[in-house]
């Protein structure tokens, strides 16, 4: 029994870290088991040590503080940590604030994830949390996007990817703490990429929650 068990777990192994290195958190499809989000902190202030995120950054010469943060795994593994940064506490992806506050979603990659099918599933994910008509007009910038990501071929653990709302000037993306192709300014494409995380169809409701800064209810819970 014992070599069977050491067997399947070898296979587990071997495979999983190549299906589950380029995945990024974005909504289930296949009607399979969510991967379990293993929640960072409730808040700010209890993140703890081991946590790569500081607690206040600057956005655009504006500072934000550290909303909440979570880690992503797929099955056992570790894909990312993940954080959002705004300028006031925010509970609800509602509550997120306008095109005239700072804000910042934070992801440091905590396995290789491949750089071109992260823009692709950005952009499946922002579908999921947004109607046709939306998605439809906000196409060209989700593109736009996917295309800053053609550049690297992959993402090594450690590798970060900021993706700022720059009041005045749009949706900022920078990869390894370099920007990455012009700002996308409009304020609807930066709310609905943060709906990857955050909307109603979330990639994770323990890591919503995490990354809103709220006790995971039952509910959620249950979800994954």
């Amino acid at each position: 029994m014992s070599k069977i068990v050491r067997h399947i777990t070898g296979l587990l192994v071997a495979g999983g870290l190549v299906a589950f290195a380029s995945l990024p958190a974005v909504a289930r499809t296949d009607g399979g088991s969510a991967p379990e989000v293993k929640q960072v902190s409730a808040a700010p202030s209890q993140m703890g040590v081991h946590s790569p995120f500081a607690e206040k950054v600057q956005v655009g010469g504006r500072s934000v503080q550290l909303n909440g943060a979570g880690t992503r795994y797929k099955a056992v593994f570790q894909v990312y940590r993940a954080a959002l940064y705004t300028e006031k506490q925010v509970q609800q992806y509602g509550d997120l604030g306008g095109a005239n506050e700072s804000k910042r979603i934070h992801l440091v990659m905590l396995r290789e994830v491949n750089a071109n099918e992260l823009g692709g599933m950005f952009i499946r994910g922002m579908q999921e949390n947004m109607d046709k008509a939306s998605a439809a007009r906000l196409m060209p910038a989700m593109l736009r996007m996917s295309a800053l990501f053609n550049d690297y071929k992959k993402l090594d653990a450690g590798d970060s990817v900021t993706l700022d709302w720059v009041p005045g000037k749009g949706t900022v993306v920078s990869v390894r703490g370099v920007q990455t192709g012009e700002a996308i300014p409009e304020a609807q494409f930066y709310h609905s990429l943060a709906g990857i995380w955050l909307g109603a169809t979330p990639a994770d409701w323990k890591l919503r929650d995490a990354m809103l800064g709220v006790k995971a209810t039952t509910d959620t819970a249950n979800r994954n």
